[in-house]
């Protein structure tokens, strides 16, 4: 019996209930930086007995071989068909842009000239060898000189004509051991000033990369792990699948209850081990309220309030997330008590 009508709502099923396919990133969910995050691969590993296991990066500097190699030396059962890159993406997209066979001028690293080559492209990295199309990925060696190559490259011709630009993804930060750095996105947004028109994506959160992971893996019952919002999240959300948000990563408690409906997870955790557990039903109560295990919360207006805290500072968050999102209205304009989005998982 409950204690002065407290009472807690049902749990549904695990995330990973009836799931053919995860799809699981990297960067904030498998590793940070080269190590592992505590219980990451035991999670996965574990994972793995009962669904497919892909892993899919937007980070174009390594190959697929590359980024296998890493992954099973901190103990994940995984090979070079378990990953599905952003230069796999893009090169997908090329194949539909121009012939096999073509000079393409690539912005980036070893992840893409790999790729590419195994399509039966020629690479250059000079804009006077007259190329087809440009492909843009991240490489930490990439600079002023190679952006200055991809502007050239796409300058308008005298007869109005540009050149196609495909870029591998948009993240404007990467993560790395001591703390965020300029991305993709940001490199991307040079060559953008310079030439005033933007390229065509394929990683996250554009559907290139997810619908090349559903043609290898042979199902689109699946569901996205990802510590990202505007990437992780939005892509599986444009992609139609469903999606579990990871806080060991980037984006946070206070990211969370501000998101806008195209970057809503379906699912909140605090670690991978809660993919195996019953996930508690959001429900709405009678009185306007969200309640999410033992916490809820309603709005007032413009005015998140707790009328209980629950057991544990997840069920909190996810119930603050549940009324939040529910209203409708825009964050900037709402007063969110700190406590519903206060940061216990660092």
């Amino acid at each position: 019996m409950a204690l002065f009508g407290r009472r807690r709502a049902e749990a549904g099923p695990a995330p990973i209930e009836g799931r053919e396919l995860l799809l699981a990133d990297l960067d904030g969910v498998v590793y940070r930086g080269p190590g592992a995050i505590p219980g990451a691969v035991e999670e996965l590993n574990r994972a793995a007995e009962r669904a497919r296991v892909g892993y899919l990066t937007n980070n174009a500097s390594r190959t697929d071989r590359a980024v296998a190699e890493h992954l099973s030396g901190l103990g994940l059962r995984a090979t070079a068909d378990d990953v599905v890159t952003s230069p796999q993406a893009a090169v997908a997209l090329l194949r539909q842009t121009v012939p096999q066979g073509s000079r393409v001028l690539v912005i980036g690293g070893d992840g893409l000239v790999d790729e590419l080559g195994k399509a039966g492209y020629e690479v250059t990295r000079s804009a006077d060898d007259d190329p087809a199309a440009v492909v843009q990925g991240f490489s930490p060696e990439v600079g002023w000189v190679h952006l200055a190559e991809a502007a050239f490259a796409l300058a308008e011709r005298e007869d109005g004509t540009q050149l196609p630009w495909i870029a591998t993804n948009t993240d404007w930060t990467i993560p790395v051991a001591r703390g965020l750095a300029p991305g993709n996105g940001t490199l991307v947004s040079a060559v953008h000033t310079a030439v005033q028109r933007l390229p065509v994506f394929a990683g996250k959160p554009e559907t290139p990369i997810y619908e090349a992971a559903f043609e290898r893996f042979g199902t689109r019952n699946a569901l996205m792990l990802g510590d990202r919002l505007d990437t992780d999240i939005k892509g599986a959300r444009a992609a139609g699948i469903p999606s579990l948000h990871v806080l060991t990563g980037v984006d946070r408690p206070k990211q969370l209850v501000a998101a806008s409906r195209d970057m809503q997870p379906d699912f909140i955790v605090a670690s991978l081990a809660e993919l195996h557990e019953p996930y508690p039903v959001s429900e709405q109560l009678k009185d306007g309220s969200f309640r999410v295990g033992s916490a809820r919360v309603r709005m007032d207006g413009h005015i998140a309030v707790v009328v209980s805290e629950g057991d544990s500072p997840i069920e909190l968050l996810r119930a603050g997330c549940a009324a939040i999102w529910a209203s409708g209205l825009a964050i900037y304009g709402l007063k969110v008590p700190e406590i519903i989005y206060e940061d216990h998982w660092r």
